[in-house]
């Protein structure tokens, strides 16, 4: 069996759930006792924060120990230190190349690439570089913020100048999009092929959390997909945001992870654990784009795990 090594696991229960499912020894590890997939993988590890210098060589040992063959993070939290040290883990990584993760993870420098691709992307500018002429409503987002904190809708320039003052977080502008939005679930072998792009719509979403949606095929939307991760190129899972506005479909994110609505394109048949494990395996398997079960609806709940007093002490 594949032993799967998943950091940061916090509440990814969805994730670790499915890789047991397909077949693999499943390792979680993470900084807190209580979060919840350390309850529900095969082994649980305690490891230091991600900021403690420990942290990278505890990850290596429990992948030489155990003979991991796969490390997967779970949030967007240790990614790119993970990426930049990727060679000391002793085990393949479920990212793309160092560059991609760190120009993703900060939300200007991830527009001026979708740029420099060839991918279509609302106009955004530097704080001190918005044009009299923008068009408005503009958004005010943080360059590195996560689970949409830190957005502000400015109506004019009045409204912009104040949000830019009072936001906490290091920002950036950008044109908000006043078309559909939707999410697109890709998954990409290690050179970069895109071997599945499960597109969903956003029924409902708190937090930036999508809570409600469905899967469509809609090959525009497919071929939006395989275009963007093939372009930059993605490595693993990654979730695609995308607005269509004008015939145009607008990219504003990219998330090199699991997305949270995760259990969408597992039920919509997208198989992403196995096409993981194949990829650990040494395994080449071929796109199958536009396979999967449209008209799949998700809801997500709240559950819980309860601990006996001696899980915790």
């Amino acid at each position: 069996m594949t032993t799967v090594l998943f950091t940061c696991a916090g509440m990814r229960v969805d994730v670790v759930t499915a890789f047991k499912d397909a077949g693999a020894t499943t390792i979680a590890v993470d900084a807190d006792p209580l979060a919840p997939t350390l309850h529900h993988a095969d082994e649980d590890v305690l490891v230091p924060r991600v900021d403690d210098p420990a942290y990278i060589p505890a990850l290596a040992e429990i992948v030489g120990s155990r003979g991991v063959a796969l490390v997967i993070p779970l949030t967007d939290i240790d990614s790119v230190l993970l990426a930049q040290r990727r060679d000391e883990l002793g085990a393949p990584l479920l990212l793309p190349d160092t560059e991609i993760v760190v120009k993703t993870a900060d939300k200007y420098a991830a527009h001026e690439l979708f740029e420099q691709h060839g991918i279509p992307t609302p106009p955004s500018w530097l704080p001190g570089d918005v044009p009299e002429d923008a068009r408005y409503p503009l958004l005010v987002k943080s360059r590195y913020g996560y689970g949409s904190r830190n957005i502000y809708r400015a109506n004019d320039r009045r409204e912009l100048d104040f949000f830019l003052d009072y936001t906490p977080a290091e920002s950036f502008v950008q044109t908000c999009c006043l078309g559909e939005e939707f999410s697109i679930d890709v998954f990409c072998d290690f050179e970069g092929r895109c071997l599945n792009a499960i597109p969903r719509t956003m029924i409902l979403s708190k937090g930036g959390e999508s809570i409600q949606g469905m899967t469509i095929k809609d090959g525009e939307l497919i071929e939006a997909g395989r275009r963007v991760a093939e372009a930059l190129p993605l490595k693993g899972p990654a979730t695609i945001q995308v607005f269509l506005e004008d015939g145009e479909h607008r990219v504003t994110d990219v998330n090199p992870r699991f997305g949270g609505a995760f259990p969408l394109p597992l039920a919509a048949g997208g198989r992403y654990p196995e096409l993981a494990l194949a990829l650990a395996g040494g395994e080449q398997p071929e796109p199958t784009l536009g396979e999967f079960r449209q008209g799949v609806v998700m809801t997500r709940f709240y559950s819980s795990v309860e601990l006996e007093p001696q899980a915790v002490s």
